[in-house]
């Protein structure tokens, strides 16, 4: 149903995010300085969970700082919940 969406990077708003029918899902951030980003928060609105569009967002998210160096702190619960899921397969593919 929702496979298709764009994901924009917003740098002033330090946003990752999804605009979908007027309603807005995003990963926010703060750039701490010293090449660190803090994930500190992700929503969805309620009638849009369960699509996948958070995780998407976050590995966006998460690529971007691959990308250009930087070392994530997870504050947000969700995304630290991804990045331990994302370990758990890595351990298990290996």
């Amino acid at each position: 149903m929702m496979s298709e969406f764009t994901i924009r990077h917003d740098r002033q708003k330090y946003h990752f995010e999804v605009n979908l029918d007027g309603r807005c899902a995003y990963l926010a951030y703060m750039d701490l300085g010293k090449q660190t980003l803090d994930f500190y928060r992700t929503y969805v609105p309620e009638d849009l969970r369960g699509h996948g569009i958070a995780a998407a967002i976050v590995q966006e998210a998460l690529d971007f700082a691959n990308r250009e160096g930087y070392v994530v702190i997870p504050s947000c619960s969700y995304v630290e919940s991804y990045l331990e899921r994302d370990r758990l397969k890595a351990s298990q593919a290996g």
